[in-house]
């Protein structure tokens, strides 16, 4: 099975994180993958966004031209990668920032980044997206996740951990209310 990604955003909104994540824990769970990050000229503030394949075969081109899943944080985002839907695609959208076009029957609404205002850390914002598409494709366990955190969130940043893990798991929660 291959899935091509699309995770698109503004900058400092967390889409390599999402990416490198996703790549990190397919590399894990010995799946071939690719990660290609692109960024706007103004990186935080700017658009981002990243394209990753996950693939259980060898993958023959590491380019997204049409996406089965798109992981959208901002309406810009949305609007310029929707059209690289592929017909029986999904679109995870962040409703916060984000809403689809009239009739869009693709669209999981996730309100991310209120979810993240919530838990305290809007910060958080990617991975209560993560943890949205956690819970829609699978895959992709909090344990592998919060491993590759701790790898990250080390010293001042420890603390972090735990906003993290709340974050994945509501956007785990938030997904399968949606989702049905």
């Amino acid at each position: 099975m291959t899935e091509r990604i699309i995770i698109a955003g503004f900058g400092g909104q967390g889409v390599m994180t999402i990416g490198k994540t996703l790549a990190q824990v397919a590399t894990g769970r010995g799946r071939q993958v690719t990660f290609i990050p692109a960024y706007g000229p103004e990186v935080r503030g700017g658009t981002a966004h990243c394209e990753v394949v996950l693939s259980d075969e060898p993958i023959p081109s590491p380019l997204v031209e049409e996406a089965d899943t798109l992981i959208i944080l901002n309406q810009p985002s949305y609007d310029k990668f929707r059209p690289r839907l592929k017909p029986e695609g999904t679109v995870l959208l962040n409703s916060s920032m984000a809403q689809p076009d009239p009739g869009d029957k693709r669209s999981l609404l996730i309100p991310a980044t209120e979810a993240a205002n919530e838990l305290g850390n809007v910060r958080v914002m990617n991975l209560v997206a993560l943890g949205a598409y956690a819970q829609l494709r699978g895959g992709v366990p909090i344990e592998a996740v919060m491993e590759l955190l701790a790898k990250e969130l080390t010293g001042s940043r420890i603390h972090l951990l735990e906003v993290n893990r709340q974050a994945f798991l509501k956007g785990e929660e938030l997904a399968r209310k949606v989702a049905g």
